[in-house]
């Protein structure tokens, strides 16, 4: 198996993160730092990360969460701040990571799972899974905003388009996007001087907020797995 691959199915991280950590040099092989992906492991060898023995875990989680803002989206943070996957730590003996993420400042919903092969399928860009957001303004929102967001434009350098943008209200719209380019709503926002009072995810593929409250969080069942995957396939 191939060494990301085998970091994957343990819950380390997706596939493409593993990659970046092994060419961080963080993962030894039989006492050997390994820096090339693709390295070829058995089920006897011995590997650890961050000097810690990694194991495939057999059974696979898949959780919904919904982040309150004030959390970042990675495996550990550089500056101290609390990551959302330790709202899970003390409810999951497996290790789980985030697929896809949300800013600090901002909440909503984030997949968390052990299962490298959904993360790799759910979060490629070819996946086209739609997010839906609802972005909370403090001032309100003008519609030259909506109708550029939605025909496409171009800030520094970078194209944003969204799926879909409705006014719901002066101050507050909905947002649907596909491919996600980092804090793309922030930059759209930013761009036409409209500041951000509170943006929230709600949707993500078949995954809605329903009742499920701020920190808390609900394990996907297999009917909403094969859903999920099926959004996929049809794009």
């Amino acid at each position: 198996m191939r060494l990301q691959v085998f970091l994957a199915h343990s819950g380390i991280a997706s596939r493409r993160a593993c990659e970046a950590l092994i060419a961080e040099g963080r993962v030894s092989v039989n006492g050997t730092v390994v820096t090339t992906p693709g390295t070829k492991v058995l089920p006897t060898d011995k590997v650890l990360f961050d000097g810690q023995p990694v194991v495939v875990e057999s059974k696979k989680r898949y959780v919904l969460l919904n982040k309150p803002a004030g959390y970042v989206c990675s495996l550990a943070d550089e500056k101290g701040r609390s990551t959302a996957a330790e709202l899970l730590a003390p409810h999951f003996s497996e290790r789980l990571y985030n697929v896809g993420r949300l800013d600090m400042f901002s909440q909503g919903l984030v997949l968390f799972t052990n299962d490298g092969d959904f993360a790799a399928r759910v979060s490629h860009p070819s996946s086209q899974i739609e997010k839906e957001y609802v972005v909370e303004a403090t001032v309100p929102i003008p519609q030259e905003l909506v109708d550029r967001f939605c025909r496409g434009i171009r800030i520094e350098g970078v194209f944003y388009r969204c799926l879909e943008a409705r006014l719901v209200h002066q101050r507050r719209l909905i947002v649907v996007l596909i491919e996600g380019k980092n804090r793309e709503i922030r930059r759209v926002f930013e761009h036409f001087e409209v500041p951000i009072r509170r943006l929230t995810r709600v949707r993500i593929g078949n995954l809605n907020m329903d009742s499920l409250e701020e920190g808390k969080y609900r394990e996907l069942d297999a009917a909403q797995v094969a859903g999920l995957l099926a959004l996929c396939q049809e794009n």
